[in-house]
């Protein structure tokens, strides 16, 4: 399975990826990912099959050669591996352009420092990459066309209810239902419309997380909420109906994996490292206490189609980060089942590209 979790217990010291007389080189051709192993010089020491797809070439063009061989955005790929190796942790290069034999392609890219050998490069399908984003915008816009006729005859029997509700929390039920087929209507708009440009303004993040908490408790079956907010955030210029849809995916995915508790918690978090940039972002983590992520989709859990549910869309959280992204940020998941944590990062100032 493409993106399948690496176990280093698999990273068996043989196997006919590595280099001749070289016992220290792990064996990748298992896995499906593609993969390669850059020695602490960062050159090519090894890659595996899918890597030599990936790459459009044959493991004698390419091993042994310096990572910045295959780096479009020079230094960006190195200086990532320097990174990892220097503060041996994971970093994460969210749609990097890479050289290939093919022509530039776009990816996002892992490098994990893997003791004695050096970094462990794999290469994951963006949502920028032309096949991947084929995917999610064709499964969007086909939802988005088929859920315009149903939104029109939600709003017009919750606008009945509103007027002849008997009382005023019955009366603010139905005018909630209102709100959310015109926000999602004006959604199915923009995604019929292809890749609409963020629509930003000033907004306080604890408002649209309590718009959130509304929603998600609507339900008779609702989980628990409990809130550890930062007061001194300010507001700040976000797409509100993008963040609170990335956020309502990620509720809901909770409570689809059985969790009686949503914690809800805001930071500012200095020097977050956002792409190959670092500086003042919010920090919003939800964390539930459900089933957590299957270890074998946990690598491509943000992949369009990936779903951990019988009869699941695997559309969720894909857009959630695809609206990270679009506001320069990014989204992560950690955890274990019980405590199961998404972080979104969002940063201070002005959004991605994707901004107006």
């Amino acid at each position: 399975m493409r993106g399948a979790r690496i176990d280093r217990r698999l990273l068996h010291y043989h196997g006919a990826m590595r280099p001749p007389s070289d016992p220290s080189c792990p064996d990748l051709e298992p896995f499906a990912t593609a993969m390669a192993l850059v020695d602490s010089q960062l050159d090519l020491r090894a890659i595996n099959p899918a890597m030599h797809e990936w790459l459009g070439a044959g493991a004698r063009a390419w091993r042994g050669e310096p990572l910045a061989l295959i780096d479009a955005q020079p230094p960006r790929l190195r200086d990532a591996a320097s990174r990892a190796l220097a503060e041996q942790r994971r970093v994460w290069l969210r749609g990097a352009r890479l050289r290939s034999a093919i022509g530039e392609r776009g990816a996002d890219v892992a490098l994990t420092p893997l003791a004695p050998a050096g970094v462990l490069l794999e290469v994951h399908p963006a949502l920028a990459d032309a096949a991947a984003g084929a995917r999610l915008s064709e499964s969007l816009r086909g939802f988005a066309h088929e859920v315009k006729n149903p939104l029109a005859g939600l709003r017009g029997a919750a606008q009945l209810l509103q007027r002849r509700a008997g009382d005023a929390a019955a009366a603010d039920l139905a005018g909630l239902i209102v709100g959310e087929a015109d926000r999602l209507a004006a959604l199915s708009d923009r995604l019929l419309h292809q890749r609409a440009r963020l629509r930003l303004a000033e907004v306080n993040p604890h408002e649209v997380i309590e718009r959130v908490i509304a929603l998600v408790g609507a339900s008779e079956d609702a989980p628990r909420v409990r809130r550890d907010y930062d007061p001194s955030l300010p507001a700040l210029p976000l797409d509100a109906d993008r963040v609170q849809q990335a956020l309502l995916n990620l509720a809901r995915n909770a409570v689809e994996a059985g969790a009686r508790e949503l914690a809800w918690r805001t930071r500012a978090e200095h020097h977050a490292r956002l792409g190959d940039h670092a500086g003042l972002a919010l920090r919003i983590d939800l964390v539930d206490d459900g089933r957590g992520v299957p270890a074998a989709i946990a690598d491509s859990l943000f992949e369009p189609l990936v779903s951990a549910r019988a009869g699941g869309t695997g559309l969720g959280l894909a857009l959630a980060r695809e609206v990270a992204l679009e506001h320069g940020g990014d989204l992560e998941h950690a955890g274990r089942p019980g405590a199961t944590v998404f972080t979104l990062r969002l940063p201070f100032g002005a959004a991605g590209a994707g901004a107006a």
